[in-house]
């Protein structure tokens, strides 16, 4: 048995994979990590479970990898894939680009974290995957407590609660009515019984939403499918990739900028953003424009727009994608706070729609459908309510009234909200003042270390990883952002780790 540091991971989804890879990665000394997941999705988490192959992840192989400094560590294993299956798919017509199937996705991530894990036991590590959820945590001197059940506790030299997104929001109060589906995944269970000619309403109109209309069409679907939303937004149309490398708009620059600052203004951001797009060739008003104009442009002729413009040669939307998720969790906690909300109110839809696009295929399937007349769109949506006898009666804010067989909730969960498997245990913490909520969501914690602080101290006990650091980070869920933080949260821990043992080795007495 090893004797070196333990560490608890709460949650064993997509986040935890690039964790454990990292760790594995690592040059520490051997100890011990357990994961505790209650959910027969192990690895996979709600996304990438086993479903349909029709439902596709939104981004190309390069920024799929959980593996830090090799983008190419996901396309490699889909190349193995092919050679064995002695087929290459899912290159979409449009870009070239590869999307791969979502549960496809999950098999690597699966691959990945027990390959992780057998290169942590040939190191000497311990390895233990708990099938249970944590409800309390306690925070000892030098350690953390994690309890799963009464009587039932483990102590950790390190925590990471890695807990992932909540389910849908159920906006209007359809649960338990018949006709009417609260979490569309898996799409093969939730979509199986709807008649092909029956109304489907899908509140919302984000990828969600673009999965559940892709999976109807897939399946032969013939009655009308109805997008309500309050504004109507779809996810942006992905452009045929160009390479892009950041010069000013980098974690180091903004650092730099903030460097004696307490607090940076928008102006300061603008003027490095000016700087990028000018040094870039790119265009940076367009880009504003495009954020601004997203609630005065008929939803179908921006879906159309942006499929034309999916071999535009300009830059500007390819800077935005790669420099939020890059360097907005650097940029967001030195920026003022009137500052975020203004933007977290007026622009933030907007922004993850433009940095989280659709692949251009399925967009190509959307406008299809509308231009068959299957597929209307509808914002301002205003009300949903059961029908007298079956179905449900829709009602929208210009005055749009009609009657849905089905219901399908696609209303993502807020960012940052505290998922409710994790409420107990995320209350626990901060009932003992081991941690604190952030003003915008999840927890607050240090952006360099993703540590956990209360009182505006950080803990090096005890770490938050994906959804739970959206209100402090701003952007937490792609891929390539949890390999950042999860090597930020394995160098943080491994440093604290060492500096407590030679610490110790120092406090050591000197044989006589």
């Amino acid at each position: 048995m090893s004797s070196g540091i333990s560490i608890g991971v709460v949650g064993g989804g997509a986040a935890t994979v690039c964790l454990i890879d990292a760790l594995a990665r690592s040059e520490g000394d051997p100890g011990g990590i357990t994961v505790f997941e209650p959910s027969p999705h192990l690895w996979r988490g709600r996304a990438y479970q086993v479903d349909t192959e029709t439902l596709r992840v939104n981004a190309p192989p390069d920024d799929m990898s959980v593996r830090a400094g090799d983008p190419g560590h996901f396309e490699r294993w889909l190349e193995t894939r092919d050679r064995v299956a002695g087929v290459r798919r899912d290159v979409d017509r449009m870009s070239g680009s590869r999307f791969a199937p979502r549960p496809v996705y999950g098999a690597y991530l699966e691959e990945s974290a027990y390959a992780a894990l057998a290169e942590l036991r040939r190191k000497g590590w311990r390895v233990d995957i708990i099938g249970e959820a944590v409800t309390s945590a306690a925070r000892l001197p030098d350690q953390v407590v994690l309890r799963t059940g009464p009587g039932s506790s483990r102590a950790f030299d390190y925590a990471v609660l890695s807990v992932g997104g909540d389910s849908p929001k159920d906006v209007y109060g359809l649960g338990g009515t018949p006709g009417f589906v609260g979490d569309p995944y898996p799409v093969s269970g939730s979509l199986g019984d709807i008649g092909e000619d029956e109304h489907v309403a899908v509140i919302g109109s984000g990828l969600t939403a673009v999965d559940i209309v892709l999976s109807l069409a897939s399946r032969g679907h013939q009655g009308p499918i109805s997008l309500l939303s309050r504004r109507g937004v779809l996810p942006g149309v992905r452009q045929r990739p160009i390479h892009v490398e950041l010069r000013h708009l980098t974690p180091h620059r903004l650092r730099g900028t903030a460097r004696g600052r307490r607090e940076l203004a928008i102006e300061d951001v603008a003027a490095v953003m000016r700087a990028e797009f000018r040094d870039a060739g790119a265009d940076l008003d367009a880009v504003i424009h495009e954020i601004i104009r997203v609630d005065l442009e008929d939803p179908v002729d921006r879906l159309r727009r942006q499929i034309d413009e999916v071999d535009s040669p300009r830059t500007g939307l390819r800077i935005l994608q790669r420099a939020v998720p890059e360097t907005g969790p650097d940029v967001w906690p030195v920026l003022r706070e009137a500052e975020k909300i203004q933007v977290l109110r007026a622009h933030y839809r907007t922004i993850m729609s433009l940095c989280c696009p659709m692949p251009p295929g399925s967009a190509a399937v959307l406008l299809e459908l509308v231009e068959a007349g299957q597929l209307e769109m509808f914002s301002g949506l205003l009300d949903v309510t059961p029908s007298e006898g079956s179905g449900f009666d829709v009602l929208a804010a210009d005055g749009t009234a009609f009657r849905a067989d089905r219901v399908i909730s696609a209303v993502n969960a807020a960012e940052g909200r505290i998922p409710a498997g994790a409420m107990s245990l995320v209350t626990s913490l901060i009932r003992a003042r081991a941690a604190s909520r952030h003003p915008h969501g999840g927890l607050q914690l240090a952006r360099a270390t993703s540590r956990l602080t209360s009182n505006g101290r950080p803990d090096p006990r005890l770490y938050g990883l994906g959804n739970i650091a959206a209100g402090a980070l701003f952007f937490t869920f792609g891929i390539p952002s949890l390999v950042d933080r999860s090597q930020d949260i394995v160098t943080a821990i491994l440093e604290h780790s060492a500096t407590v043992q030679a610490a110790r080795g120092e406090a050591e007495p000197v044989a006589a």
